[in-house]
Protein backbone atom coordinates (compact mmCIF):
# COMPACT_ATOMS: atom_id res chain seq x y z
CA UNK A 1 0.00 0.00 0.00
CA UNK A 2 1.19 3.69 -0.72
CA UNK A 3 2.13 5.17 2.26
CA UNK A 4 1.04 7.93 1.88
CA UNK A 5 -2.57 6.77 1.14
CA UNK A 6 -1.74 4.55 4.80
CA UNK A 7 -1.57 8.21 6.41
CA UNK A 8 -4.41 9.82 4.62
CA UNK A 9 -6.66 6.81 5.94
CA UNK A 10 -6.97 5.30 2.47
CA UNK A 11 -8.74 1.73 3.18
CA UNK A 12 -9.42 0.99 -0.19
CA UNK A 13 -8.08 -2.78 -0.67
CA UNK A 14 -5.71 -3.58 -2.61
CA UNK A 15 -5.12 -7.09 -4.75
CA UNK A 16 -4.52 -10.36 -3.05
CA UNK A 17 -1.21 -11.79 -3.57
CA UNK A 18 -0.05 -15.18 -4.17
CA UNK A 19 0.74 -16.33 -0.70
CA UNK A 20 -1.47 -15.65 2.43
CA UNK A 21 -0.92 -15.15 6.29
CA UNK A 22 -2.30 -18.40 7.17
CA UNK A 23 -5.41 -19.25 9.06
CA UNK A 24 -5.96 -14.97 9.68
CA UNK A 25 -5.93 -14.56 5.88
CA UNK A 26 -7.97 -17.83 5.31
CA UNK A 27 -11.04 -16.93 7.87
CA UNK A 28 -10.79 -13.56 6.04
CA UNK A 29 -11.68 -15.10 2.69
CA UNK A 30 -14.50 -16.44 3.82
CA UNK A 31 -15.61 -13.72 5.95
CA UNK A 32 -15.55 -10.74 3.46
CA UNK A 33 -18.80 -11.84 1.53
CA UNK A 34 -21.33 -11.79 4.17
CA UNK A 35 -19.28 -8.68 5.63
CA UNK A 36 -19.62 -6.79 2.38
CA UNK A 37 -23.37 -7.16 2.31
CA UNK A 38 -23.63 -5.88 5.71
CA UNK A 39 -24.42 -9.00 6.97
CA UNK A 40 -21.51 -9.54 9.91
CA UNK A 41 -18.67 -8.75 11.51
CA UNK A 42 -17.08 -4.77 11.47
CA UNK A 43 -18.24 -2.65 9.35
CA UNK A 44 -14.94 -1.54 7.28
CA UNK A 45 -15.03 -4.35 5.03
CA UNK A 46 -12.44 -3.45 2.83
CA UNK A 47 -10.03 -3.40 5.86
CA UNK A 48 -10.46 -7.39 5.24
CA UNK A 49 -9.26 -7.25 1.70
CA UNK A 50 -6.82 -4.69 2.44
CA UNK A 51 -5.14 -6.80 5.27
CA UNK A 52 -5.05 -10.04 2.75
CA UNK A 53 -3.63 -8.15 0.20
CA UNK A 54 -0.35 -7.53 2.58
CA UNK A 55 0.94 -10.82 4.45
CA UNK A 56 3.22 -8.81 6.72
CA UNK A 57 3.15 -8.80 10.23
CA UNK A 58 0.93 -5.28 10.38
CA UNK A 59 -1.15 -7.40 8.18
CA UNK A 60 -1.70 -10.18 10.23
CA UNK A 61 -2.24 -8.15 13.36
CA UNK A 62 -4.98 -6.70 12.00
CA UNK A 63 -7.00 -9.40 10.65
CA UNK A 64 -6.97 -10.76 13.92
CA UNK A 65 -8.49 -7.66 14.98
CA UNK A 66 -11.44 -8.19 12.65
CA UNK A 67 -12.07 -11.71 13.16
CA UNK A 68 -12.40 -11.46 16.49
CA UNK A 69 -15.64 -8.48 16.04
CA UNK A 70 -17.78 -11.60 14.03
CA UNK A 71 -18.99 -12.59 17.07
CA UNK A 72 -21.02 -15.42 15.07
CA UNK A 73 -17.98 -17.43 13.96
CA UNK A 74 -15.35 -16.13 16.48
CA UNK A 75 -17.25 -18.42 19.59
CA UNK A 76 -17.23 -21.41 17.55
CA UNK A 77 -13.11 -20.90 16.39
CA UNK A 78 -12.63 -20.89 19.80
CA UNK A 79 -14.42 -24.02 20.96
CA UNK A 80 -13.08 -25.98 18.23
CA UNK A 81 -9.47 -24.69 19.10
CA UNK A 82 -10.29 -25.51 22.92
CA UNK A 83 -11.26 -29.17 22.29
CA UNK A 84 -8.18 -29.87 20.29
CA UNK A 85 -6.06 -28.14 22.59
CA UNK A 86 -4.90 -25.39 20.20
CA UNK A 87 -3.91 -22.41 21.82
CA UNK A 88 -4.83 -20.00 18.64
CA UNK A 89 -8.39 -20.02 17.45
CA UNK A 90 -6.62 -18.69 14.43
CA UNK A 91 -4.75 -21.55 13.46
CA UNK A 92 -5.34 -22.32 9.86
CA UNK A 93 -6.63 -26.39 11.01
CA UNK A 94 -9.03 -24.49 13.03
CA UNK A 95 -10.58 -22.01 10.31
CA UNK A 96 -10.43 -25.09 7.97
CA UNK A 97 -12.40 -27.00 9.99
CA UNK A 98 -15.69 -24.23 10.74
CA UNK A 99 -15.35 -23.13 6.71
CA UNK A 100 -14.90 -26.51 5.36
CA UNK A 101 -14.65 -29.14 7.89
CA UNK A 102 -11.99 -31.53 9.12
CA UNK A 103 -10.88 -33.97 11.61
CA UNK A 104 -10.96 -31.11 14.46
CA UNK A 105 -14.72 -30.99 14.50
CA UNK A 106 -14.90 -34.94 16.07
CA UNK A 107 -12.89 -33.92 19.22
CA UNK A 108 -15.48 -31.19 19.96
CA UNK A 109 -17.41 -32.51 22.73
CA UNK A 110 -21.91 -32.31 22.35
CA UNK A 111 -21.86 -31.28 25.33
CA UNK A 112 -19.06 -28.76 24.81
CA UNK A 113 -21.24 -27.22 21.79
CA UNK A 114 -24.81 -27.40 23.94
CA UNK A 115 -23.33 -25.12 26.59
CA UNK A 116 -22.10 -22.68 23.96
CA UNK A 117 -25.37 -22.97 22.36
CA UNK A 118 -27.11 -22.08 26.06
CA UNK A 119 -25.04 -18.77 26.19
CA UNK A 120 -25.31 -17.94 23.03
CA UNK A 121 -28.68 -18.64 21.52
CA UNK A 122 -31.25 -19.41 24.28
CA UNK A 123 -32.60 -15.08 24.17
CA UNK A 124 -32.20 -14.75 20.86
CA UNK A 125 -33.59 -18.01 19.40
CA UNK A 126 -36.69 -17.84 22.28
CA UNK A 127 -39.00 -20.70 21.62
CA UNK A 128 -36.96 -22.20 19.24
CA UNK A 129 -33.86 -22.94 21.58
CA UNK A 130 -34.81 -26.18 21.82
CA UNK A 131 -34.64 -27.18 18.38
CA UNK A 132 -30.76 -25.81 18.72
CA UNK A 133 -29.59 -28.21 21.42
CA UNK A 134 -32.03 -30.99 19.70
CA UNK A 135 -29.61 -30.65 16.51
CA UNK A 136 -26.22 -30.62 18.62
CA UNK A 137 -27.80 -33.95 20.57
CA UNK A 138 -28.54 -35.18 17.18
CA UNK A 139 -25.14 -34.91 15.84
CA UNK A 140 -24.37 -30.89 14.79
CA UNK A 141 -20.74 -29.62 15.09
CA UNK A 142 -19.18 -26.27 15.06
CA UNK A 143 -19.05 -25.83 11.49
CA UNK A 144 -20.35 -22.40 9.99
CA UNK A 145 -23.62 -24.95 7.92
CA UNK A 146 -24.28 -25.59 10.95
CA UNK A 147 -24.75 -22.64 11.84
CA UNK A 148 -26.82 -21.88 8.91
CA UNK A 149 -29.61 -24.76 8.82
CA UNK A 150 -29.48 -25.57 12.72
CA UNK A 151 -29.35 -21.92 14.41
CA UNK A 152 -30.29 -19.42 12.12
CA UNK A 153 -34.34 -18.86 11.91
CA UNK A 154 -34.63 -19.28 8.13
CA UNK A 155 -35.04 -23.16 7.84
CA UNK A 156 -38.28 -22.60 10.54
CA UNK A 157 -39.91 -20.08 8.02
CA UNK A 158 -40.49 -22.35 5.15
CA UNK A 159 -44.08 -22.80 4.75
CA UNK A 160 -45.73 -24.59 1.86
CA UNK A 161 -44.69 -22.06 -1.22
CA UNK A 162 -43.56 -19.10 0.99
CA UNK A 163 -40.23 -20.14 0.27
CA UNK A 164 -38.41 -17.56 -1.48
CA UNK A 165 -36.47 -15.37 1.15
CA UNK A 166 -35.32 -18.25 3.31
CA UNK A 167 -34.53 -20.36 0.79
CA UNK A 168 -32.41 -17.85 -1.23
CA UNK A 169 -30.60 -17.15 2.16
CA UNK A 170 -30.11 -20.75 3.75
CA UNK A 171 -28.54 -21.38 -0.13
CA UNK A 172 -26.12 -18.71 -0.45
CA UNK A 173 -24.94 -18.11 3.57
CA UNK A 174 -24.03 -21.64 3.54
CA UNK A 175 -20.57 -23.11 2.29
CA UNK A 176 -20.62 -24.92 -0.34
CA UNK A 177 -18.04 -27.10 -3.00
CA UNK A 178 -18.11 -25.73 -6.69
CA UNK A 179 -16.66 -26.99 -9.80
CA UNK A 180 -14.99 -24.00 -11.91
CA UNK A 181 -16.27 -24.49 -15.83
CA UNK A 182 -15.45 -21.38 -17.57
CA UNK A 183 -13.40 -18.47 -16.16
CA UNK A 184 -14.48 -14.94 -17.79
CA UNK A 185 -12.41 -11.66 -16.58
CA UNK A 186 -14.31 -10.63 -13.28
CA UNK A 187 -16.45 -13.96 -13.06
CA UNK A 188 -16.93 -18.03 -13.51
CA UNK A 189 -19.34 -20.53 -14.08
CA UNK A 190 -18.90 -22.89 -12.01
CA UNK A 191 -20.94 -26.46 -11.78
CA UNK A 192 -22.61 -27.01 -7.72
CA UNK A 193 -25.55 -27.57 -6.15
CA UNK A 194 -28.13 -25.31 -4.75
CA UNK A 195 -30.85 -25.57 -1.35
CA UNK A 196 -34.13 -26.55 -2.69
CA UNK A 197 -37.63 -27.05 -0.98
CA UNK A 198 -40.06 -30.08 -1.63
CA UNK A 199 -42.95 -28.30 0.76
CA UNK A 200 -41.73 -30.89 3.29
CA UNK A 201 -37.95 -31.47 2.94
CA UNK A 202 -34.94 -29.62 2.13
CA UNK A 203 -32.33 -30.86 -0.31
CA UNK A 204 -29.99 -30.45 -2.50
CA UNK A 205 -29.85 -30.68 -6.83
CA UNK A 206 -27.13 -29.93 -9.55
CA UNK A 207 -26.91 -26.03 -10.20
CA UNK A 208 -24.80 -23.97 -12.68
CA UNK A 209 -24.29 -20.61 -11.58
CA UNK A 210 -22.10 -17.03 -11.67
CA UNK A 211 -19.46 -16.46 -9.29
CA UNK A 212 -17.49 -13.20 -8.73
CA UNK A 213 -13.96 -13.67 -8.44
CA UNK A 214 -12.46 -10.57 -8.78
CA UNK A 215 -14.24 -6.71 -8.55
CA UNK A 216 -12.38 -4.10 -9.89
CA UNK A 217 -9.09 -6.05 -9.83
CA UNK A 218 -9.54 -6.77 -6.39
CA UNK A 219 -9.99 -10.74 -5.09
CA UNK A 220 -9.69 -12.93 -2.11
CA UNK A 221 -7.10 -15.52 -3.64
CA UNK A 222 -5.94 -16.65 -7.28
CA UNK A 223 -7.29 -16.17 -10.43
CA UNK A 224 -9.31 -20.19 -10.70
CA UNK A 225 -8.43 -22.16 -13.11
CA UNK A 226 -11.12 -24.32 -15.33
CA UNK A 227 -11.81 -27.37 -13.39
CA UNK A 228 -10.66 -26.87 -9.94
CA UNK A 229 -12.22 -26.94 -7.21
CA UNK A 230 -13.35 -23.62 -5.09
CA UNK A 231 -15.36 -22.82 -2.25
CA UNK A 232 -18.13 -20.05 -2.77
CA UNK A 233 -19.90 -18.16 -0.04
CA UNK A 234 -23.07 -16.02 -0.58
CA UNK A 235 -21.92 -14.62 -4.38
CA UNK A 236 -17.74 -14.63 -4.07
CA UNK A 237 -15.34 -17.67 -4.92
CA UNK A 238 -13.15 -17.45 -1.29
CA UNK A 239 -10.73 -20.38 -1.84
CA UNK A 240 -9.70 -22.92 -3.91
CA UNK A 241 -10.35 -26.46 -2.12
CA UNK A 242 -9.19 -29.87 -2.96
CA UNK A 243 -11.46 -32.38 -4.24
CA UNK A 244 -10.80 -34.33 -1.16
CA UNK A 245 -12.17 -30.93 0.93
CA UNK A 246 -14.94 -30.33 -1.57
CA UNK A 247 -16.34 -33.98 -0.70
CA UNK A 248 -16.11 -33.26 3.08
CA UNK A 249 -17.84 -29.54 2.55
CA UNK A 250 -20.29 -31.64 0.70
CA UNK A 251 -20.89 -34.77 3.74
CA UNK A 252 -20.89 -31.81 6.35
CA UNK A 253 -23.44 -29.72 4.41
CA UNK A 254 -26.13 -33.08 3.54
CA UNK A 255 -25.43 -34.26 7.30
CA UNK A 256 -26.81 -30.64 8.91
CA UNK A 257 -29.52 -30.52 6.09
CA UNK A 258 -30.50 -34.31 6.96
CA UNK A 259 -30.14 -32.85 10.78
CA UNK A 260 -33.07 -29.92 9.95
CA UNK A 261 -35.34 -32.01 7.82
CA UNK A 262 -35.46 -34.68 11.07
CA UNK A 263 -36.53 -31.61 13.47
CA UNK A 264 -38.86 -30.20 10.82
CA UNK A 265 -40.51 -33.64 10.99
CA UNK A 266 -40.88 -33.54 14.55
CA UNK A 267 -42.14 -30.55 14.73
CA UNK A 268 -45.17 -31.79 12.53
Amino acid sequence: MNRDAAAAGDRSPQPVADGSAGGPALFARFAYPPNALGLCGPHDHAALLQAVAEPGVEAVAELRHLAAQFTGAWPYLQLIAAANSIEDPLDERVVAAYWIGNNLLAAVPASWLADQAEDRFRRIAGPRFGQVTTAVLHGGRPHHNFHVFNVYPWVGLLRGDRTGEPLRVLDRCRIRPAQVQAVEPAAVTVATTKVVWDGEQLGEQPHMERLIWQRDGYHLGARPQVGEWVAAHWDWVCQPITPSQAATLSRWTQHHLAIANLLRGADG
